[in-house]
């Protein structure tokens, strides 16, 4: 096939990590999975998936259970993260459904072994998936407690070589205060990885800032609500806040 090849040729990023937050697929619910909401996510990777770009994503699980959530009050810490785990393995599951209707070849692979539900998680089977054009879903966090799917994105992102760290929220870019709440906010075109620690704005955890800091890949934040806005992101186009040196 040669039309990905052609199709990359203006392409600023062709190897990226997508990090997604769980409570981006509840939709307008309070809780769960939005199989309406994680269609139309699916619908933003195959495009840019047909288009060459080799994908991998990490889907958090908020939407279902997080370690440090109220629901988790009173548990042992790392029962609740391997709970929050096996949120993000449900979640992942989904989104292969979703995007394995639309034609994209999709694997799962888990920190946490379970081979009848998914693959475990191999770095070298993971970069023949990319480069056979499958998109791969990392699940299961680090596979240990006490590290959020922030770090796990970072981690993921550092062992696949990717070009960038793309994460996925609901407002474009990292703002000077939340935008929702403060119409004075204002949003950053740029930041460095120290301004991002040094201010303390809470883009992912100060962890994975770390680690993309210390091997030199790119954050950038974008609104993954937003119809177009992966495809545009990745040719260097829209709106969205570029993190780096």
């Amino acid at each position: 096939m040669t039309e990905p090849a052609v199709a990359t040729a203006d392409l600023r990023y062709k190897r990226i990590l997508l990090k997604v937050s769980g409570e981006v697929l509840m939709g307008e619910q309070g809780f769960g999975i939005d199989m309406n909401t994680v269609k139309a996510v699916a619908e933003e990777i195959a495009e840019v998936a047909q288009m060459g770009v080799e994908l991998c994503l990490v889907i958090g699980g908020g939407n279902i259970f997080r370690g440090l959530s109220k629901a988790a009050v009173g548990m042992e810490r790392s029962s609740a993260d391997y709970m929050g785990m096996l949120a993000t393995v449900m979640n992942a599951l989904a989104m292969q459904n979703a995007l394995e209707q639309l034609g994209v070849d999709t694997r799962v692979q888990s920190a946490i072994q379970m081979d009848s539900v998914c693959e475990p998680f191999i770095r070298r089977r993971a970069e023949r998936h990319l480069e056979k054009g499958r998109v791969v879903i990392f699940a299961a966090g680090t596979g240990a407690p006490y590290f959020t799917t922030d770090t796990a994105a970072a981690l993921r992102a550092a062992e696949m070589n990717c070009d960038a760290l793309f994460k996925g929220t609901s407002v474009d870019g990292v703002y000077t205060a939340d935008p929702k709440k403060d119409p004075a906010a204002r949003r950053y075109d740029t930041l460095s990885y120290h301004e991002v620690l040094a201010k303390d704005l809470k883009v992912m955890d100060a962890s994975a800032v770390s680690m993309m800091r210390d091997n030199s890949i790119p954050i950038v934040v974008f609104s993954i609500r937003s119809d177009g806005a992966l495809r545009d992101v990745v040719h260097g186009r829209g709106t969205y806040t570029v993190i780096s040196e």
